[in-house]
């Protein structure tokens, strides 16, 4: 069984010292592939060393995140985007990128920050990874303006009419473990067609509730979540994981070993 992470931040500070654990935990569980996101100059550099390291497993995908757009560095935006277009046959997809309603006091600057990576996308026909807490509407209706290859939206969660649209232009979503205990990622999950879904950790992440209970999250709770989706969708396991492994090799546009 091919088992995949397609959104997971090995970079993060939570994750220092654990990274040799959380490679044999993968190995061991059976993922095919860890799609680490970057939230910044700082961690694109370090996830395409990752990449560097752990080849036919761990995959760049580089881009500024809303969270950090405010504390960017001077000529930080600019960094990102000339290692970016050097390393364009190495990067796998921009992400983590997008708005976040919460940081409404820099919505300018999110907006700034979101339309230079879309435009980057763009240039160098890579997917996108998109984050959307309490924006995806205005996401999904301002996504068709721009000629993106492939669009995910991580982690959906609402609103279902956001959803519909988001399958009718052929998006993929990702959903991790919360999918083994909340009722909304389920009603996402049953509603979804199984070819426009992928598994995701979100790692470092942590998920409280069992079979988790705050544990470090680690690259074989993807077991978990493939369970989860087969449960919902009254569909079999193995048929499950096959499936997603296919999103992932059109998405990502790589073959899995």
């Amino acid at each position: 069984m091919k088992l995949i992470d397609a959104h997971v931040h090995l970079s993060d500070a939570q994750y220092a010292g654990h990274i040799d654990e959380l490679i044999a935990d993968a190995k061991n569980a059976g993922i095919k592939a860890l799609v680490t996101n970057s939230m910044d100059l700082k961690t694109c550099q370090s996830d395409l060393k990752y990449g560097e390291k752990y080849p036919n497993l761990v995959y760049p995908a580089l881009g500024i995140h809303p969270w950090n757009v405010n504390v960017l560095k001077e000529n930080e935006l600019e960094e990102a985007i000339d290692l970016i277009q050097r390393q364009k046959n190495t990067v796998k997809a921009i992400g983590e990128i997008g708005l976040d309603c919460k940081y409404e006091t820099i919505w300018e600057k999110q907006m700034m920050v979101f339309d230079k990576m879309l435009h980057l996308a763009e240039s160098l026909d890579l997917p996108v990874i998109i984050h959307s807490r309490g924006t995806t509407d205005k996401i999904v209706e301002m996504l068709p303006s721009y000629h993106l290859k492939r669009v995910l939206l991580h982690w959906f969660s609402y609103p279902m009419s956001a959803l519909i649209s988001a399958m009718d232009n052929g998006y993929f979503i990702t959903e991790g473990p919360a999918a083994t205990y909340s009722n909304g990622i389920r009603e996402v999950i049953e509603k979804v067609s199984l070819t426009n879904l992928l598994t995701e950790t979100d790692g470092p992440v942590k998920y409280w509730k069992n079979p988790y209970n705050g544990q470090l999250t680690k690259p074989s709770f993807i077991r978990n979540v493939v369970e989860a989706i087969a449960e919902i969708k009254k569909i079999q396991v193995d048929n499950v994981a096959e499936q997603i492994a296919k999103n992932f090799e059109v998405f990502f546009n790589i073959k899995l070993t």
